[in-house]
């Protein structure tokens, strides 16, 4: 069977690194999409593990097939083809939904309404029946049109994956989970070597951090849509969270969390908590210029979000807080490691100095880079 794992752009390679370690093999990949083969006889189990291990991906589908269209009749009769009777029962729901990208099929509407019927007249052929209830279970139909090629999918995720189910209180700018995990990834978390966040905000790149660290399955404790799908029995979900249950291991590494916001550290605490990391992780109300390291002479890595004009609506006010920042940095931790994601692309210029490494990402639809100072800079 196929899967497609949907992800943020830029976090394609990691979202594979993760299809490798499940050891299913990655079949291709293109923006924001990884897609991966099972062997049928573990493709519910596939189900499973992947919605529950996946630590980048937004969403893991199903997918039906693929095929070139240029004409409705061409969408119509491409999905008539597939094999929907092997999910999809004659009282079940099946919604569809879709996006349309550089195609002469371009109306995401008049798509969705063919998708439909042809979904339809298969499974009326096959059950005998014109009229479908659809009470019963629901099979979220999704189609992606890119250059005319067609790929057609079944969620198996419900909820996006970056909604962990720690997070039920949260700030106004949020850093969704799955960048978080993956920033927290690229800095290369060590043993002996401390991780602070000094504007931490509802505490979400610290509680990654600390669901990395103690190889802690993100979607450990939340529900997923396809644990109402007969093909993947309750039994399988039951063996597969036991088995991430088993993989948790103590952490090695200290977390520190810092807000100059009072309400911002009782929410980050109260998170962490529903996360199962809150013993790991130290937060405080502090200042950023009053930042210190946390133990002194100790190697550290700074992972952190600032606030930023699209963020925030304050556009001077951001850019005087990374001058504090650089200038604090450079005095209190000038050996530190540092990652800083913002969408300002004149960081650099406010925080004084020049990173090693700039890699683009997505903070949701806003487009930032990620700073990376692997050491400091020599004047």
């Amino acid at each position: 069977m196929e899967f497609v794992a949907t992800c943020l752009f830029g976090l394609e390679r990691l979202v594979g690194e993760d299809i490798d370690a499940l050891g299913y093999k990655r079949t291709g990949t293109i923006d924001g999409r990884v897609t991966f083969n099972a062997p049928d006889e573990i493709s519910a189990e596939c189900i499973a593990r992947c919605n529950i291990f996946f630590r980048y991906a937004e969403r893991l589908y199903i997918k039906l097939g693929e095929f070139k269209a240029f004409t409705f009749e061409d969408l119509y009769q491409g999905t008539k083809s597939l094999p929907w009777e092997s999910f999809i029962g004659k009282n079940d729901m099946f919604p569809v939904k879709g996006h349309s990208i550089k195609s002469k099929l371009f109306s995401v509407p008049d798509c969705q309404k063919i998708v439909k019927k042809a979904v339809v007249d298969k499974l009326s052929a096959i059950y005998k029946i014109k009229q479908f209830p659809e009470s019963g279970i629901k099979y979220q139909i999704e189609f992606f049109i890119l250059d005319d090629k067609v790929m057609l999918m079944i969620d198996t995720s419900g909820d996006s994956l970056h909604k962990r189910g720690y997070r039920k209180y949260g700030n106004i700018a949020p850093l969704r989970e799955t960048l978080a995990a993956a920033m927290v990834n690229l800095s290369r978390p060590r043993e002996n070597v401390i991780l602070v966040d000094p504007l931490c905000g509802s505490g979400t790149i610290l509680i990654e951090a600390a669901l990395l660290i103690t190889n802690t399955a993100p979607g450990l404790n939340r529900a997923f849509i396809s644990e109402e799908f007969p093909y993947v029995p309750h039994s399988v979900w039951e063996k597969v969270r036991t088995q991430a249950r088993a993989a948790v291991i103590p952490a090695n590494t200290k977390i520190y969390g810092y807000d100059i916001d009072r309400t911002s550290i009782e929410t980050a605490r109260r998170n962490a908590s529903d996360a199962g990391v809150s013993s790991i992780i130290l937060f405080e109300v502090r200042d950023i210029k009053d930042f210190r390291s946390p133990v002194e002479g100790a190697r550290g890595t700074v992972i952190t979000n600032p606030p930023y004009g699209e963020r925030m609506g304050d556009l001077q006010s951001a850019r005087s807080l990374l001058t504090l920042m650089g200038k604090v940095f450079s005095v209190q931790i000038p050996s530190w490691q540092l990652y800083i994601i913002s969408s300002d692309e004149e960081l650099e210029r406010h925080f004084g100095r020049r990173s090693d490494k700039v890699r683009k990402l997505y903070n949701g639809m806003i487009k930032c880079g990620l700073y990376q100072y692997f050491k400091n800079k020599k004047k």
